[in-house]
C-alpha cells in the first residue's frame, strides 16, 4: 500500500475508532526540524503498516521542542497490532538519527463534536491550537456536558473569531479529560482573538463564565503547532 501526503489530517474521516495522540519532546528548533525528517524518512521509506490505520500526522511545537503527533485508527486492536510489529523500527531509525528524544506519554481519544467550516469554505489551517482540559475523575457524560457547554458559549459569542476555521473536541476513553483539536488560519489570528475586544477568546459571557468554571473541571493547556506533514493510506 502506498503512502499519500498531505499537511493536515480530516479529522472526520470516516470509519476512525480511535485517536492516538502523543507529544515527543525534542529539546531545541534544530532538533525538531531533524525529527521531522527523520519521521518523514521513516514512515514514506515503508509500506503502509496496517490497514487499521487511517492517518498519522506531526505538527511542530510553537515552543521550538516538542512535536505532537495525531494518528487516527479503526479501532485499538489495529493499534496494538502495529504497536507489536511496526513501531519498534521505525523508532529505532528516528532514535539513531536524532538520539535523547523523550516521548511524554500516549492518550487515547474518540471523537465527539465537531464546529466545521461551511460549505465552500477553502482555508488551510496554518496553525493548529491544542487545548486539553482536565476533570477531576472518570466522567463520560460531564466530558460531553462540557463540551456541549463550549458550543452554546461559542454560538453565543458576540465578538466572532476572525482566523477561525474549526474546532474537533475528543473525549478521552478514560472519562477524564477533553482534547480540543483547533484549526486557525494562522498563529496570529489565534493570537489576536485571544486579544480580542471582552477579553479575548472563551471569555465576556455568562455562557464562557460556566465553561471556565464548571463543576469538576481541574485545569488545562493551550498550545499551539504548526503542521508538518499527514500521512495517509493512498
Amino acid at each position: 500500500m502506498s503512502v499519500r501526503v498531505s499537511t493536515v489530517p480530516r479529522i472526520t474521516r470516516p470509519g476512525v475508532g480511535v485517536v492516538k495522540v502523543s507529544t515527543w519532546q525534542a529539546g531545541t528548533p534544530e532538533r525538531q526540524r531533524a525529527t521531522v525528517d527523520a519521521i518523514s524518512g521513516a514512515w514514506r521509506s515503508r509500506d503502509w503498516p496496517d490497514a487499521g490505520l487511517l492517518s498519522y500526522s506531526v505538527m511542530v511545537g510553537e515552543d521550538g521542542e516538542k512535536l505532537l503527533h495525531y494518528s487516527q485508527w479503526r479501532d485499538d486492536a489495529a493499534y496494538e497490532d502495529f504497536a507489536r510489529t511496526g513501531r519498534d523500527e521505525r523508532n529505532a531509525e528516528i532514535d539513531a538519527a536524532v538520539p535523547g528524544l523523550e516521548r511524554l506519554g500516549l492518550g487515547s481519544y474518540e471523537l465527539y463534536r465537531s464546529g466545521e467550516p461551511a460549505e465552500g469554505d477553502t482555508r488551510v489551517p496554518g496553525c493548529v491550537v491544542i487545548v486539553d482540559v482536565e476533570f477531576e475523575g472518570p466522567d463520560p457524560a460531564r466530558q460531553r456536558a462540557w463540551t456541549d457547554a463550549v458550543f452554546a458559549a461559542i454560538d453565543n459569542d458576540p465578538y466572532g473569531r476572525p482566523g477561525g476555521i474549526s474546532a474537533h473536541f475528543h473525549a478521552s476513553t478514560d472519562g477524564t479529560r477533553v482534547l480540543n483539536y483547533a484549526e486557525w488560519e494562522t498563529a496570529e489570528s489565534h493570537i489576536a482573538a485571544l486579544n480580542s475586544p471582552g477579553d479575548g477568546v472563551g471569555s465576556g459571557t455568562e455562557l464562557w463564565e460556566k465553561v471556565q468554571n464548571y463543576p469538576g473541571l481541574a485545569g488545562g493547556s493551550v498550545k499551539r503547532y504548526t503542521p508538518a506533514f499527514s500521512l495517509s493510506a493512498g
